[in-house]
């Protein structure tokens, strides 16, 4: 299946590219303004009812827990909604793979490139979100900058399950389920908000299971020098659920696209 492909897959990565330049002014705004927006927001209203929070051995005030926690959701929102709702978009209404396949291109380098162009929206939704959390001491630096390639391994992760609900979903109205269902309690159960250790067992265990708890453990490390969890452990984790769902969106795109 990973046979097809080849470095032809970045014509595809252009050609998204050469379109989002268009309406780019717009698109940075979400990532500029959406983290000062959080900071303000928890730092005003949570921060003198929740005081302090304890992590790692550290005491951290509730918008520095949070801070490196919002990175990570940037990066799932960012590519999972690129490879489902745009992605599909592009596939039915527009019928731009339709176009894409009647050329040289395979189907693998058109859905490798989608996944890929939903990572590297999501590292550079990262890059401008450090641009704020930075210089307001919420994220480290230097380490804070490996936060960019982060984002796009977790970029990869979540364009990848992304594609692999395009390919099983039979409407654009129907990815409210995997909103709802996935997108939506991992969002609320990954250690973004408050620290796992206060779940009980059976809730944690489910944490463990969400890519997004590996990707916010990791930016923590990476924001605060500190973590709860083994770094090497989150790391392969995402790197797992990309190469299998990586596959199985391929697989059901052929599926969907080649019948």
């Amino acid at each position: 299946m990973t046979g097809n492909l080849s470095l032809r897959l970045f014509r595809v990565w252009w050609r998204n590219l050469v379109v989002y330049k268009r309406i780019w002014q717009v698109n940075f705004l979400v990532p500029l303004l959406e983290p000062a927006f959080y900071i303000l927001a928890f730092g005003l209203g949570f921060s003198g009812m929740i005081g302090n929070v304890e992590y790692a051995g550290l005491s951290l005030t509730y918008t520095e827990f949070i801070a490196p926690a919002l990175v990570a959701t940037a990066v799932m929102y960012n590519s999972f909604f690129e490879t489902t709702y745009t992605s599909f978009v592009r596939m039915y209404y527009q019928k731009t793979f339709d176009a894409m396949l009647a050329t040289p291109l395979s189907l693998e380098e058109v859905i490798t490139a989608e996944i890929v162009w939903s990572a590297s929206k999501a590292a550079a939704a990262v890059a401008i979100m450090l641009l704020v959390l930075m210089p307001l001491g919420y994220v480290a630096f230097p380490s804070g900058l490996l936060l960019i390639p982060l984002a796009f391994l977790g970029g990869l992760a979540f364009g990848s399950i992304g594609m692999f609900f395009t390919g099983i979903t039979p409407s654009i109205d129907m990815f409210n389920l995997p909103t709802f269902l996935f997108i939506t309690p991992m969002f609320l159960f990954s250690g973004t908000f408050f620290p796992i250790s206060g779940l009980p067992g059976w809730a944690q265990a489910a944490s463990l299971a969400f890519p997004l708890y590996h990707l916010v453990e990791l930016c923590r490390l990476l924001s605060l020098r500190a973590s709860e969890s083994n770094a090497l452990i989150n790391l392969v984790y995402l790197l797992g659920f990309t190469l299998l769902f990586g596959l199985l969106g391929l697989r059901t795109m052929r599926r969907r696209l080649i019948r």
